[in-house]
């Protein structure tokens, strides 16, 4: 396995959800830990240097801390602001076990702490080796974005959205830290590398990069603008039928498993009153 190469972690057995990228000698986001077993398949006894995380969220970051008791010699790449939520998860597994209830497990396995004296905490901007990483807030306050030079691969967790195959691009807007104004100049910091492709963890890596990010933006203001007329209820089912008409029945479970309406609308709704103050 050399090269950039998505691998499937098949979450909940769901395939074409979340995928974890290895690059060379590392990997970036690693998925949940419920899925882990699926991951460390995949890499066939394969070891990372490091363990690169675009954010916390447990459908990206929860395997972390799991993965790293495996492999003493890796270390984790994690923003400033998401770094103590790694080392101590409390607050993290307490937040989500509000919302996910007796699920927790289920979806995101076992969150296990990572050993703090092996992060590397970034603030973006850097240049390590091979990779540069940009700070990419507008999904997560603590999101970056890491750039590898030699291929010219920006992987972006989350700020270039959610595209499943031919389906939409589509942006996941969960509480608490949306701020669409920074997610559009995080845009703009992705389009200043000019990447010859753009590795989504929902879902593969794709070539056409200004189509891609011209579409974004585009479904940014479209949900933007449904969050601002629409009530929650009308909100999922102007999504769901949108859906419907724009992707397949698997694509359309697909998005909604990642995000859900009820999720997405929460937190547009929370930073629309947040912005009026």
């Amino acid at each position: 396995m050399s090269g950039r190469s998505g691998i499937d972690v098949c979450h909940l057995g769901n395939p074409g959800v979340i995928c974890c990228f290895r690059q060379g000698d590392v990997i970036v986001d690693p998925g949940p830990a419920s899925s882990a077993g699926n991951l460390l398949d995949a890499l066939d006894g394969f070891v990372p240097r490091a363990i690169l995380l675009t954010h916390v969220h447990l459908d990206h970051a929860s395997a972390s801390g799991l993965l790293m008791e495996r492999w003493p010699g890796t270390e984790l790449w994690v923003h400033e602001l998401g770094a103590p939520h790694m080392v101590d998860p409390e607050r993290l597994v307490a937040s989500a076990g509000r919302l996910y209830g007796d699920r927790m497990e289920e979806l995101w396995g076992e969150i296990v702490p990572v050993d703090g004296s092996r992060v590397r905490v970034l603030e973006g901007g850097e240049r390590l080796g091979d990779w540069e990483v940009a700070y990419t807030p507008g999904h997560a306050r603590h999101h970056v974005a890491y750039l590898h030079r030699p291929s010219m691969t920006a992987f972006t967790g989350d700020v270039a959205g959610m595209r499943i195959g031919e389906g939409p691009v589509l942006p996941p807007t969960p509480p608490p830290d949306i701020d669409l104004a920074a997610w559009r100049r995080s845009l703009d910091a992705i389009e200043e590398w000019e990447p010859a492709s753009l590795a989504l963890t929902h879902f593969g890596a794709y070539d056409d990069v200004d189509v891609h990010i011209a579409s974004l933006r585009r479904n940014i203001d479209m949900v933007e603008q449904w969050e601002t007329e629409l009530t929650a209820d009308e909100f999922a089912a102007e999504m769901a039928d949108w859906l419907r008409t724009e992707t397949s029945h698997h694509a359309a479970e697909a998005y909604a498993q990642v995000m859900p309406a009820d999720s997405c609308y929460a937190g547009l709704e929370r930073a629309r009153l947040k912005r009026a103050g």
